[in-house]
């Protein structure tokens, strides 16, 4: 039985407080659509090619649905249009409504409108259902080469070349690596569409795009039969074209994705309004195709100080939470993030940062949690930092978290090489055979230091949620409770793809995502 320092009263209390927050965001949220929300439902139809130019067939007609004025009805109800009036297809639609002005579509009579949302339902079932069962396909996958006990070793590559990457993620695979995550090329987030095809020239990463998506699934999976068990693959769908990559994922196959609209709104300056409303559609595809999202909470310990902050920390998890159920996330689901990130000078550093991964685990007894390692601190010495990471895996051990993202000693230097991965991954690999068992055997003094700051910072995450639930999640971003980083409710970038929805609106997809009884992928069984 794992020791407890908070009362579960006084969780439940976190818990209530944070659903009373999120409240008054879900007004605005159904009230609203975006643009990258209008091209998702076009990519369920098939729309995934590219025009002239390279622009995202999706792109084009949601913008020219905006344009004059009309995407407030939904981008099926103009497809359902285009196809009523003879196109041949859904790209045949598109070309359509691109060539002819909006206002040339004669209005619908109350029988064809019947008939086209009727014909509209039964496209988007069909093709949700090949959504579901390509994901069902990555599940027996899974569940016949098996997944690891936990922690389970998470690296990352970043090339800028899908190819190398594929060939890294091998070799990472090869050393033991469990999940691997393709970074995203540098301000990626802040695009507003989804470039097209295999990519070769990322900056600091690797472009997202669903053909770089396949081409990594299809190599880990030749990879996981190879060496007799299953490899995951993780990216990020954030910024401006988060449902679009949820949908993408899913539908090649992806296990994880880094999914937070906090993360987006601090740390990339990305409008919280149009954030919210696009978290909460993408999570929707997440739940529904058995994808785990990891959250960003550990950033904010990276622009704060990690010892004064920790409570924002563990307040915004339980608000993350709370939009996660919202959106249908079950606990399996939440790989809620936190950090190992003390200044290492600090006296009895570990115990601190031991203390808050106790405290985490305690609160989220069900959720995988996601372990992030030591960065702030780190500098040119790669001895140091390869101790101060292995300072995290015992950590990471000792409290059972699910998924941990291995540091590289490399950290503070450069993109990490093939044989930074190779040492990252046989160090965590010592300390989780060497630490085998440590919390069944080693008891924490419920009077000492370790137990006492869990406390602490328990009791001040509880006001900050109290101030939260009083002043309105919106402001207190304004205020700066989060990171320290200040963004307003209109500011940031992508508040012009936000659309208040007509009284008609019509969003197949968004119905059969909400439908209680949506057919869903299964829990994976445990490795």
């Amino acid at each position: 039985m794992p020791q407890r320092f908070i009362d579960e009263s006084q969780i439940a209390h976190a818990r209530a407080k944070a659903a009373q927050i999120i409240a008054p965001v879900f007004d605005f949220i159904d009230r609203h659509t975006t643009a990258s929300i209008e091209r998702t439902v076009l990519r369920l139809y098939g729309i995934d090619g590219a025009g002239p130019r390279g622009v995202p067939l999706a792109n084009a007609l949601v913008d020219r649905l905006q344009a004059a004025g009309v995407l407030d009805k939904g981008a099926a109800y103009w497809l359902g249009r285009a196809l009523m009036m003879g196109a041949q297809s859904p790209v045949d639609a598109v070309d359509k409504l691109l060539r002819l002005p909006i206002d040339q579509l004669s209005p619908a009579s109350p029988e064809e409108e019947r008939e086209l949302r009727e014909m509209m339902r039964q496209e988007a079932r069909a093709a949700f259902d090949e959504l579901i069962a390509r994901c069902e396909r990555r599940r027996q996958l899974r569940n016949e080469l098996g997944v690891p006990g936990t922690p389970q070793k998470y690296v990352i590559v970043a090339t800028g070349n899908i190819y190398d990457d594929v060939e890294q993620a091998k070799a990472a695979a090869q050393s033991g690596a469990d999940i691997i995550a393709v970074i995203r090329s540098t301000a990626q987030s802040l695009l507003d569409y989804v470039p097209h095809g295999a990519t070769t020239e990322g900056f600091g990463g690797t472009y997202a795009t669903q053909e770089n998506f396949r081409i990594m699934r299809a190599a880990l999976d030749e990879e996981s039969r190879r060496l007799g068990r299953y490899i995951q693959l993780t990216n990020y769908s954030s910024g401006l074209c988060m449902p679009e990559i949820a949908f993408c994922a899913a539908y090649e196959r992806l296990d994880m994705l880094l999914n937070d609209a906090m993360y987006g709104i601090l740390f990339r300056d990305i409008n919280m309004r149009r954030t919210f409303v696009d978290q909460y559609f993408s999570r929707r595809i997440a739940a529904a195709t058995g994808i785990v999202i990891n959250t960003g909470e550990d950033n904010y310990v990276t622009t704060a100080d990690a010892f004064e902050a920790a409570h924002t920390v563990v307040a915004s998890e339980f608000i993350n939470e709370a939009f996660a159920k919202r959106a249908g996330l079950d606990d399996w689901q939440l790989g809620i993030g936190h950090v190992y990130e003390l200044d290492p000078a600090i006296p009895q550093s570990f115990l601190l940062d031991l203390a808050q991964a106790l405290l985490v685990r305690e609160c989220f007894p069900d959720a995988p949690l996601k372990y992030m390692p030591p960065t702030k601190h780190k500098t040119g010495d790669i001895f140091f930092s390869h101790a101060y990471d292995l300072m995290a895996d015992i950590a990471a051990k000792w409290t059972g978290q699910g998924i941990q993202l291995l540091g590289m000693m490399t950290e503070a230097m450069h993109t990490p090489l093939m044989m930074d991965r190779y040492a990252a991954l046989k160090g965590a690999d010592y300390v989780y055979r060497a630490f085998d068992g440590i919390a069944d055997e080693v008891q924490i003094r419920p009077d000492g230091k370790i137990a006492a700051r869990a406390r602490q910072v328990f009791d001040e995450a509880l006001r900050l949620l109290e101030e939260v639930a009083q002043s309105g999640l919106m402001a207190a971003i304004g205020e700066a409770k989060f990171g320290d980083i200040s963004r307003t409710e209109t500011g940031g970038k992508g508040l012009d793809g936000v659309v208040e929805r007509a009284s008609d609106y019509f969003n197949p997809l968004l119905d059969i995502l909400e439908d209680p009884a949506l057919t869903r992928v299964a829990r994976p069984l445990k490795g």
